[in-house]
């Protein structure tokens, strides 16, 4: 049986990201450390429509542990009732270089400019770090919207290429 391929796009942000547009609603974005149910329900919901795994395969402990780590720095976009409705989350590892490694809304909270909001406010967080560029990959199983809400937000492409789907 032969391995899937997919079209990997990688994009970068190397200057101030695009203004935060106003936004006309109850909805909120806050950094928070969130604890490993409430990130793996989070991550799930969000991520099953686009064949998310990464974090389901990792051990429970190394998970743990990354999240309390300090390398990794999520977003939560919240409704006023307190409900999640998606998060943008950034790996700070190799710093000054930060890898957005998560970023999505869950299904009923699409189609309502939520998420490029979502990313241009963590991104405005994110870049007070002074990083030398935040960078991300998204392959053809991701979100439709997806390049054109990065590329709203300043990222360009640098690199394209097909990579076997494991791993991604």
């Amino acid at each position: 049986m032969s391995e899937t391929l997919l079209r990997v796009r990688y994009l970068e942000l190397t200057g101030p990201p695009a203004p935060v547009r106003g936004r006309v609603g109850t909805e909120r974005v806050t950094a928070e450390n969130l604890g490993l149910d409430d990130y793996l329900e989070l991550y799930q919901r969000v991520g099953a429509p686009l064949r998310w795994d990464q974090r389901l395969q990792m051990p429970r402990e190394e998970l743990r542990t990354l999240l309390q780590s300090g390398r990794i720095a999520t977003y939560v976009l919240r409704e006023d009732s307190g409900r999640a409705l998606g998060f943008c989350e950034f790996d700070r590892t190799g710093l000054p270089e930060i890898e957005l490694k998560n970023f999505g809304l869950i299904p009923e909270a699409q189609g309502r400019r939520l998420g490029p909001w979502l990313l241009a406010v963590a991104l405005h967080h994110e870049w007070k770090t002074n990083p030398r560029r935040i960078w991300l990959h998204t392959d053809t199983w991701d979100h439709p919207s997806a390049i054109p809400v990065y590329e709203r937000a300043g990222f360009r492409t640098y690199l394209t290429r097909d990579e076997p789907s494991a791993g991604l």
